[in-house]
């Protein structure tokens, strides 16, 4: 267990202490969610550049790729994942075989991979993509935002942005919400559920003192927002009032997931990448109890079928 032990104030939506998880720190790790598994309920996530989707406790690899991941959603059926991988969409199958829906980025004037990404209610798949080296010039509004429909077509959604993350739904489905990391801001769109069209983005939030990446909506509507940078997990009101910054024994934090049956459990993935001198807990997998559970993770149509 790492060192991690920030206690909760009291009326704070945490209500404990904050452990690390036993085993590897990552490098990049992201994308975590709760998925029903064959003895219920467990936390998958990636390690985005050794291309590996893994269960977070116990630890093991389901998939491992020559190629980045950026997040996974689980496949309807549960034979599988959609994976948003390398420069675009992939069905990750249960026996090990990766099969191309469309790879979306190749060609592009700069060298792209997707990254963050879920489905949403209705099985559709949205991830984003951005640019691989973040300090050259032209990959400011390099990257786009892709919906992949339940018949396999996959549309490009946005485009002009940096770094997309999340992104993530209201439980009905009608509410997007969107990170745009390099800006600091959370944005938010309504969604046609039956068409999956996405209405003007509006302002959700600013964020100062780090960048907004992975977010979760919980059982009441709030959203959830790690702060890589920052140290910390904040909480917003659906009017998008910040109810409560939590703080982190790890500096990057990358993504939340809420468990779904109480005693509810919030965990958080980190990454160490880029930290010149990391601590114990940085890349960590950390979890603290909380008040508050949320939901799993909506499934994906298989594209075309």
């Amino acid at each position: 267990m790492g060192g991690a032990d920030e206690g909760a104030d009291e009326g704070s939506v945490l209500v404990g202490g904050w452990t690390a998880l036993a085993g590897e720190r990552f490098a990049l790790g992201e994308g975590s969610r709760l998925v029903a598994g064959p003895d219920g309920d467990r936390v998958v996530m990636v390690d985005i550049p050794t291309g590996r989707l893994l269960v977070t406790e116990p630890r093991q690899v389901l998939v491992e790729l020559d190629v980045p991941l950026g997040a996974v959603a689980p496949l309807a059926g549960g034979a599988g994942w959609l994976a948003a991988a390398g420069t675009g969409i992939a069905v990750l199958h249960a026996d090990g075989a990766v099969e191309w829906v469309d790879r979306p980025e190749d060609g592009n004037r700069v060298s792209m991979r997707m990254n963050d990404g879920v489905a949403d209610p209705a099985g559709r798949f949205w991830a984003g993509s951005m640019a691989t080296a973040q300090s050259a010039d032209a990959a400011a509004g390099a990257g786009s935002l892709y919906r992949v429909d339940p018949d396999g077509s996959v549309h490009r959604v946005l485009d002009g942005l940096t770094i997309p993350n999340g992104p993530a739904f209201s439980a009905d489905g009608t509410l997007m919400y969107l990170a745009e990391s390099t800006a600091g801001v959370i944005r938010r769109a309504r969604v046609d559920p039956a068409t999956g069209e996405l209405g003007p983005l509006e302002e959700f939030a600013r964020v100062e003192g780090g960048s907004p990446d992975g977010m979760a909506v919980d059982a009441e509507g709030c959203l959830w927002s790690a702060v890589h940078g920052g140290g910390r997990v904040d909480r917003y009101a659906a009017d998008g009032a910040l109810l409560e910054s939590l703080p982190l024994p790890a500096a990057q934090p990358t993504s939340v997931c809420l468990s779904a049956e109480p005693p509810y459990t919030l965990l958080v993935t980190s990454a160490a990448q880029g930290l010149r001198q990391p601590g114990g807990d940085d890349g960590a997998v950390l979890v603290a109890p909380v008040r508050v559970g949320g939901r799993r993770a909506d499934v994906a149509a298989r594209p075309g079928g």
